[in-house]
């Protein structure tokens, strides 16, 4: 099929660029010709608080990538949607992870499709917002009327879209990020990211935003068990609000932590990512509400252990016990789960389990479920 992708991609960067490009490779290695319609400007400065929307890494092989789309411009959306209609496009498929895209990309869903043949399928990250703004709704209803069909990654808003429409909807797993190389040894690892080897390390990463709960797990890594474990805590990832920034410092100061958390805050390159997650011993992530995470995505294609809370998506896919443990959305639950994980055998059989998990979220899988939600499946 001729397949469009409608969202960010390179020379932007993060997971949603990520997600895109690796779905991408996906669709052109099952035989579809495929572009990518991305972002000239993607965000105005109100809405994106962290320091560059731009990666400076080399653009990805292989992949078509047209940077077009204006998110506040409507003569843009009228124009892009014109040119894709013209493409006629058997499917086109877009991420919807944010309202204020809805005008944008209804817009421009509305134009390409009106040639009577393409779909439209729509990747649903969120569909109620984690941070609200007014006009949310709105914004989301009108979107929602270019679209044929959605794909939800959590059984949660595959319950928050049948809110919004009767039209067809599935649910089937985020896949693994496998696009960030193989790991290295610990050694190596942290002699890249400047810490010690011979310690035991957490690795909370990704944007840092107060949802995520990175409070809460500085907040247990001041709980004595856990001082008097050796554990430490690598933070990996950009802040994207200055309050939070602050108030995060001050539980670090509060409680003298700044020997045993060591914060890396710049944006983490792709590149770079291996690293992290080649020196952490435990991915945590704390958060106080979620849909899904691509970075449990991350953590499996790195066979690595989790702690996970119990909210939204992530326990769907961190079976307690199995892979990780999951934690009560408390700092004293998740310093539990923390510590009962480096018990001895807390876990048995725990890197079998994990390759065993691993292999129910391939991209081979999401695809044809998307296919088949989009009404061109087998």
């Amino acid at each position: 099929m001729k397949i469009a992708i409608l969202g960010t991609a390179h020379p932007l960067r993060g997971g949603l660029a990520a997600f895109n490009e690796r779905l991408a490779y996906q669709l052109q290695n099952e035989g579809h010709e495929v572009t990518i319609w991305s972002f000239s400007l993607q965000y105005p400065s109100f809405l994106f608080p962290g320091k560059t929307q731009y990666t400076d890494e080399p653009a990805p092989n292989g992949l078509d990538i047209r940077t077009t789309v204006n998110s506040v411009n409507p003569l843009n959306w009228l124009s892009v949607g014109a040119r894709m209609n013209k493409e006629q496009y058997d499917l086109v498929i877009v991420k919807y992870w944010l309202p204020f895209m809805g005008p944008a990309f209804g817009t421009i869903l509305k134009r390409a499709k009106s040639n009577g043949k393409t779909r439209v399928v729509c990747i649903v990250d969120n569909i109620i917002p984690h941070e609200k703004r007014p006009g949310d709704a709105q914004f989301t209803n009108y979107f929602i009327k270019a679209v044929d069909a959605f794909v939800t990654m959590s059984k949660d808003v595959l319950k928050d879209v049948k809110t919004f429409t009767s039209k067809p909807a599935a649910f089937t797993p985020h896949p693994i990020y496998d696009i960030y190389k193989e790991a290295v040894s610990k050694e190596e690892a942290c002699k890249k990211i400047g810490v010690d080897p011979s310690k035991k390390y957490l690795l909370f990463f990704g944007f840092i935003r107060e949802y995520k709960g990175l409070d809460w797990l500085l907040e247990a890594m001041a709980d004595e068990r856990i001082r008097k474990s050796g554990i430490e805590l690598i933070a990996a990832g950009e802040y994207y609000n200055k309050d939070v920034e602050a108030a995060n410092n001050a539980i670090i100061a509060g409680n003298q932590l700044g020997s045993t958390v060591h914060m890396r805050t710049d944006f983490i390159p792709d590149s770079e990512v291996r690293y992290y997650f080649s020196a952490a011993d435990l991915v945590v992530q704390p958060y106080k509400h979620a849909t899904q995470s691509g970075i449990t995505q991350i953590a499996f294609h790195f066979e690595k252990p989790m702690v996970v809370t119990n909210v939204g998506g992530l326990p769907e896919v961190v079976p307690d016990g199995k892979v990780g443990f999951v934690a009560e959305p408390d700092p004293k639950a998740i310093a539990d789960a923390i510590l009962k994980f480096f018990e001895p055998n807390a876990i048995p059989d725990l890197h079998a389990n994990i390759l065993q998990e691993k292999k129910k979220y391939s991209w081979e899988t999401f695809t044809e479920v998307m296919m088949k939600t989009a009404g061109l499946g087998k």
